[in-house]
């Protein structure tokens, strides 16, 4: 329900603020903002995106929670979208999410609200395998000693 709402009322509201901007500030001012935040964006973007890959290599690296890095990236390119989609509602809050604080505040909201079950990271512990090697596991038929084979040797082994 909430998703079909915003794809009712973005676009509402982007129509409403171009027709209202375009009428105060004229036609090719208004174009020119739309143009130049897209520009911007893109190079905001990029520029903190390049940012969170190397935090998040940093915690690869020191063996740390990907989590929030994670989480910064996915906001990075949710901010891409919102930016080189043309409006001012949308730029609005592209560039809130290219602000750290806001991201940071965000990514805390989002993780009160979700619980994580497990988390391992490297090679599973020994603890979880099986500790008896001895076992084989196997098909078999029993041969009945008393009747003689019906097929002859199959080269195998040597009588």
């Amino acid at each position: 329900m909430w998703l079909l709402l915003a794809f009712v009322a973005v676009p509402l509201i982007e129509i409403a603020l171009f027709i209202k901007l375009g009428g105060f500030i004229g036609l090719w001012p208004t174009l020119a903002i739309v143009v130049l935040t897209a520009f911007l964006g893109t190079w905001l973007v990029r520029n903190q995106g390049a940012l969170a890959i190397s935090q998040l290599r940093g915690s690869f690296a020191e063996l740390s929670d990907p989590t929030e890095p994670l989480a910064h990236g996915a906001m990075i390119l949710i901010a891409g979208v919102l930016l080189l989609t043309p409006g001012f509602f949308t730029d609005a809050f592209g560039f809130l999410l290219l602000f750290p604080p806001f991201r940071a505040a965000a990514y805390r909201y989002i993780r009160a609200r979700i619980e994580v079950q497990s988390f391992t990271m490297g090679e599973r512990s020994r603890q979880d395998t099986n500790p008896d090697t001895t076992i084989i596991d196997a098909e078999y038929t029993e041969v009945d000693p008393s009747k003689p084979p019906t097929q002859g040797s199959s080269g195998w082994t040597k009588h």
